[in-house]
Formats: structure tokens, sequence, C-alpha cells
């Protein structure tokens, strides 16, 4: 069974929201990985590079409050409508596959999925009402005899 996440974003103060979240809610924070730790932050201003290009706050056994800072570098414009996404994470990539496939047809897809360099088969769109999506199965890593 899918389970759905908030994923927030924010205009650069991401950080400041979620020391705000986590201290109403409680709990440290799952994940926290700025935009210098990833593939493009060489790119970035020094001031980017420090912002926030994940993060998960745990609410609860079953659900993550997430979130990240919409950069205008990267060709990210946050507007009212735009700063909100319904984040499903799968059992399988076939049930990653069939939700995207299903929920995005009509729509735009944002990005296909896809092997991600955080591990993850992600995969993003607007659907045809306008809702943000985001498709994600984490892959175990195969262990080691």
């Amino acid at each position: 069974m899918p389970k759905f996440n908030p994923y927030l974003n924010f205009n650069g103060n991401t950080e400041e929201a979620f020391n705000f979240y986590k201290s109403v809610f409680g709990g440290e924070f799952a994940t926290l990985m700025r935009f210098k730790d990833t593939q493009e932050g060489a790119k970035l201003s020094d001031q980017d590079k420090e912002k926030i290009m994940h993060i998960a706050l745990p609410l609860g056994n079953e659900t993550l409050l997430m979130a990240t800072d919409a950069l205008e570098s990267m060709g990210q414009r946050l507007e009212v409508g735009n700063n909100m996404y319904l984040s499903i994470n799968t059992d399988s990539k076939e049930e990653a596959d069939r939700i995207f496939n299903g929920l995005s047809e009509g729509g735009k897809i944002e990005m296909a999925m896809a092997d991600t360099f955080w591990g993850d088969y992600f995969g993003s769109f607007k659907d045809r009402y306008g809702i943000q999506w985001m498709i994600s199965y984490h892959q175990q890593p195969a262990q080691q005899n």
C-alpha cells in the first residue's frame, strides 16, 4: 500500500520553517541535505549551496513532512499553488510506474520515473487537474553475504 506524505516548497526559508515545525512536533530530522551536497552544487552561488535540497521530519510512524528550497538559479519559481506536492512512496518499481502513468495521463511530466543519485526510483508531474505529485520507490541496497 502506498504511503502519502506532504512535500512543501519554500522560497529560501525551508530551514527556518522546519526548525519551527520541529519545535512544535518534536523529534529529529530523518534527512537534511543541502544543495552543496548534490551533483549540481558546484555550479551554484555560495548562498544557494547552503539552501535545503531535501529535509524530512517524521510526524508519527508512517508520515514524513518533507520540503525543499525552490531555487530560481535552477529554473524553479515558487508561486502560490506550486508550493506543495503529494508524495507517494510505493512498495515496488512496478507500483510506482503504474501510479505515475495513471495519474500523469493528460498532465505535464516534470521528471520522468528514473533511478536518482539519492538512491530512489523517482518521478514528478502535475496532473490534468493542476495537482503536483511525486512518486518514489526506495530501493533497498542488496545485502552482502
